[in-house]
């Protein structure tokens, strides 16, 4: 059953840079639904919302608020504070399962869609393993990137996992690994450091795992971003930077050192979306069991 979702000031400009405006946005989502959809259904909701578009400042809201259409599901659970600091509480997050649940998030200014890795029936069990590539701050920075990005996929591939890789939309590559919902966070946050940890000593300088961007020499490879309720801008997200880039999905021999993420906008997506289909619909169905290749990295 379809809802209608009223757009309210549809000439709001998000993108001061290029005049994008929240109708762009609505009419974009509203295109790609059918492929970003299947990647955020059944997944807690995480909105981040930007009032006043890219000039403004954005908060993050999990609780659904109030007036949201009683047609957009819900799910309870208890969250903790970052750091793991202070009372937990009890959260009823949004489920994007609908085109007319993503248009009413544009509605209330999301940008990009930021979603769980595990789904609300097995919420212990992420989807995948995620490698988070950050580059650091100079000139080659992201062809640097896509030297990392083909080792990570090497060292997968010798474990004999198969991986998917995305841009960000912002700076930097999403590695995903697709596995069967049997590991847990920790079994996943474990394997990630161990491989990131074995790429760091294999190529010093090109890959760190240090945190802090002052001691840092490399592209960091982050293994903490896999945990229980951490967010992903999905696959098909469009990303709150200058020129509205699109978090893009590629085939592993496209990434090559004079690709830019800002050159995915909201029409390339589109139209890569038209000629490929989703490249991430593997991402979906996952079929590798991590038991092996973890016990083999230890």
């Amino acid at each position: 059953m379809s809802h209608e979702v009223k757009l309210s000031s549809a000439d709001r400009v998000l993108f001061p840079g290029e005049g994008i405006t929240k109708g762009d946005l609505f009419e974009y989502y509203d295109k790609v639904a059918d492929a970003i959809v299947p990647h955020l259904r059944d997944r807690p909701f995480t909105m981040k919302r930007w009032r006043e578009g890219l000039e403004g400042e954005a908060f993050f809201q999990k609780q659904a608020p109030k007036g949201m259409p009683d047609w957009i599901p819900t799910r309870e659970f208890r969250t903790w504070p970052r750091g793991g600091k202070g009372e937990s509480r009890l959260v009823d997050f949004p489920l994007v399962d609908s085109r007319d649940a993503l248009l009413w998030m544009v509605q209330m200014h999301c940008i990009d869609m930021n979603a769980w890795y595990s789904r609300v029936d097995k919420p212990d069990r992420p989807d995948w393993v995620l490698f988070d590539l950050d580059p650091p701050e100079q000139t080659d920075a992201f062809q640097l990137c896509v030297h990392v990005a083909h080792y990570v996929r090497a060292a997968l591939e010798a474990l004999e996992l198969e991986s998917f890789v995305k841009t960000s939309g912002a700076d930097g590559i999403h590695i995903l690994v697709p596995i069967v919902r049997r590991s847990t966070f920790e079994d996943t946050y474990e394997f990630a450091e161990l491989l990131s940890r074995k790429l760091e000593e294999q190529h010093p300088g090109e890959v760190t795992t240090e945190w802090l961007k002052r001691k840092r020499a490399g592209v960091l490879v982050d293994h903490r971003q896999n945990g229980w309720g951490k967010t992903i801008a999905s696959v098909y997200s469009v990303r709150p930077k200058p020129g509205a880039p699109v978090s893009t999905p590629l085939h592993w021999d496209e990434l090559v050192e004079d690709i830019r993420p800002r050159d995915f906008s909201m029409q390339v997506a589109l139209e890569r979306l038209a000629k490929h289909g989703d490249l991430f619909e593997p991402v979906l169905h996952g079929k590798q069991a991590l038991g092996p290749a973890l016990k083999a990295l230890r």
